[in-house]
C-alpha cells in the first residue's frame, strides 16, 4: 500500500489531495482567480492530513506538480514538498502540470489540448490522444486563427485550461470543444504519482527544479 500527498501549485489553484494506490481520498483546494499558495498550502496540508487521520510517517512519497506554468506558484510547490520529503526520508516524484490537466477530459475520440495562459496572446500547451498519449511535446506558442488547424480538420478537439479564454477568441470550428474554468489539480495527479512510484521513477530531492518552460523575466515597474 502506498499513501502520496500529492501538491498542485503551477496556476491560481493551490490544491492538496491524498491518495491511496493511485485512488484519490481526500481534496482540498482553493479554486478561485488569485494566489493564495504562500498563506493556503501548508495550511491545507496540515488540514488535510488532519481530517483524514493520516500521519505525515504514513505518507510513502510527495508528488508535485512541475509546470510549466506560474514562476512562484511553482516555487512554492516544490519548496514545500522538498522540504517534506527531506524531513519525511521519502522520495520526490514530479508529475507535468498539462499532463494531469489533460486526464481531467473523459472523451474516447479525438484529442486534447492542455493549455496554460501565458502572456499576452502565448500559451504554454501539450496534445495528448484521448488514451493520454503525447500527440505533441510541449510548446510556448503564439495563438492566431490557424491555430490547431490540422488536429481540427481531422476530428474534435477537446481545449482544456485558463488558455482556453483567449483561444475562444480566435478559433471558430465545429470540432473544437473548449471545456471552460478548468484549472490543474491534485485530484488527478495521485494515479499518476502511483504509477511512477511503483517503478521508483523518483527525483533526486537536493537538484530537482520547476520545469518553467521559459525563463523568468523580471519587468520593471511602470513609472508614475
Amino acid at each position: 500500500m502506498a499513501i502520496i500527498l500529492s501538491i498542485e501549485t503551477a496556476t491560481t489553484n493551490c490544491s492538496v489531495s491524498l491518495s491511496k494506490d493511485g485512488e484519490t481520498f481526500a481534496l482540498k483546494e482553493d479554486y478561485n482567480n488569485g494566489f493564495s499558495h504562500a498563506e493556503r498550502l501548508h495550511v491545507f496540508i496540515e488540514e488535510i492530513l488532519n481530517e483524514n487521520n493520516i500521519q505525515k510517517s504514513d505518507i510513502d512519497a510527495i508528488a508535485v506538480s512541475k509546470g510549466p506554468g506560474s514562476y512562484t506558484g511553482l516555487r512554492i510547490g516544490v519548496s514545500a514538498a522538498k522540504g517534506l520529503c527531506y524531513a519525511l526520508g521519502i522520495p520526490l516524484i514530479s508529475i507535468p502540470t498539462l499532463e494531469s490537466l489533460a486526464h481531467q477530459v473523459k472523451t474516447t475520440e479525438g484529442v486534447i489540448v492542455s493549455m496554460l495562459d501565458a502572456r499576452r496572446m502565448e500559451v504554454y500547451s501539450q496534445i495528448f490522444d484521448f488514451k493520454f498519449n503525447t500527440v505533441r511535446t510541449i510548446e510556448a506558442e503564439i495563438l492566431d486563427e490557424s491555430s490547431y488547424e490540422d488536429f481540427l480538420s481531422r476530428g474534435l478537439v477537446y481545449f482544456i485550461g485558463n488558455g482556453v479564454a483567449k483561444t475562444q477568441t480566435l478559433i471558430s470550428n465545429k470540432n473544437a470543444v473548449f471545456i471552460e474554468s478548468k484549472l490543474p489539480s491534485a485530484n488527478e495527479m495521485g494515479a499518476l504519482a502511483y504509477n511512477k512510484y511503483k517503478i521508483s521513477d523518483t527525483e533526486d530531492v537536493a537538484y530537482f527544479e520547476p520545469y518553467y518552460l521559459k525563463d523568468f523575466v523580471a519587468l520593471k515597474p511602470k513609472s508614475k
